[in-house]
């Protein structure tokens, strides 16, 4: 499993239970989010960049990520799954530059949007986020209670109905593009995401 991978889809629609697996394969995750927090902790010039520009409540650039990601990167020796790196077609273009020359697959999970919805608004965690239940699909034995902890679960306000639908616009607007950019580079694989996580993480491998 020598490929780079770019997991596409939307929020909730498993790419980061995938991702969890993959990395116990030997890929390593990379999360932008995670690679600022430690350039700002290791007070490298870029991460005091970075600091000063969230300091000033602007949004990292383009082309601040890009040299995040330059510096972070050691492509010819690991393996690396994107996950929530691109959001948007230029980004797409940039991430594909970064990896020219490194063999990399965009895989898109599709799921059915009311699906997704159902799936999302359903579920139900406690208050520190470690556990987490879903309704339909994984109930707690006792309605409300986790099951390991005993105290009650909670639906963040994340997954309420009205927000999930307004995220999955945002959603539906900017994946188009970057499916299109990846598809027209041959650079694109689609699974369903729609089945259990054994049979996504086994369509995965398969596509590699």
């Amino acid at each position: 499993m020598k490929k780079h991978l770019i997991l596409l889809g939307a929020p909730g629609s498993g790419k980061g239970t995938q991702s969890s697996r993959l990395k116990s394969d030997g890929l390593i995750h990379v999360s932008t989010g995670d690679l600022l927090r430690s350039e700002i902790a290791k007070e490298s010039e870029l991460g005091k960049k970075v600091k000063s520009v969230l300091a000033a409540g602007q949004l990292v650039s383009d082309d601040l990520v890009v040299e995040l990601l330059k510096t972070n990167l050691n492509l010819n020796n690991n393996t690396y799954i994107f996950d929530g790196y691109p959001r948007n077609e230029k980004q797409a273009k940039t991430l594909d530059g970064i990896l020219e020359g490194h063999d990399y697959l965009a895989v898109y999970f599709e799921l059915d949007l009311d699906i997704l919805i159902e799936r999302i608004t359903n579920r139900r965690t406690t208050k520190d986020g470690k556990h987490i239940y879903n309704l339909i699909s994984n109930p707690p034995k006792v309605d409300g209670i986790c099951d390991v902890t005993g105290e009650p679960l909670i639906q963040r306000n994340d997954d309420k109905e009205e927000i999930v639908r307004e995220r999955m616009e945002v959603y539906k607007n900017t994946i188009d593009p970057i499916l299109e950019f990846f598809r027209h580079n041959d650079k694109l694989a689609t699974i369903d995401a729609q089945q259990s996580p054994d049979q996504v993480y086994k369509q995965i491998i398969e596509k590699l």
